[in-house]
């Protein structure tokens, strides 16, 4: 059975002027990817693999998640094709998935995370926000057939704060 973990980047901020790729993270940004990632580890499963877009926001994302998480970083790497909003790169990607790995969390981009949420989800979902986890589990055991899975957690900020 295989398993995915979707995060979408914290909130980043626009107050530099700098490309599209190296925007940081807002303090909000960094709060919510500590928050989301240490109620994920209160269910979290053994993650084989983690992978990462580039861009500073979802890098940075994804190194609070792994640090919250005590995952091993010779188990990570950044991927290009993670820098993908659309969601077309980012399917190409999970699909093509070493069939070693069960349990994948890739940290990204919207569109392309709602997007894919929906696809391979069954709980539709109408934004996944910044810092939004989606945890799906496929009944199958290569990533080149996963189609329609099951929605086993939802993790999103607003849920978490009074």
């Amino acid at each position: 059975m295989k398993q995915l973990i979707l995060m979408r980047h914290g909130k980043s901020s626009w107050d530099y002027d700098v490309s599209d790729k190296d925007r940081p993270l807002k303090e909000r940004g960094i709060e919510d990817a500590h928050l989301v990632s240490q109620t994920f580890k209160l269910h979290a499963p053994k993650i084989d693999f983690a992978f990462s877009s580039p861009a500073n926001r979802a890098l940075h994302t994804s190194m609070i998640f792994v640090r919250n998480l005590d995952f091993d970083l010779s188990n990570f790497r950044v991927d290009a094709s993670l820098y993908d909003f659309s969601g077309q790169s980012v399917r190409q990607f999970v699909e093509s998935l070493d069939n070693s790995l069960d349990i994948v969390a890739i940290f990204g981009h919207n569109y392309a995370f709602t997007s894919l949420a929906n696809t391979w989800g069954d709980q539709y979902i109408e934004n996944v926000p910044t810092a939004g986890l989606v945890h799906i589990t496929f009944g199958v055991d290569n990533w080149s057939e996963i189609a329609k899975g099951t929605t086993k957690q939802i993790v999103f900020p607003k849920h978490l704060k009074k």
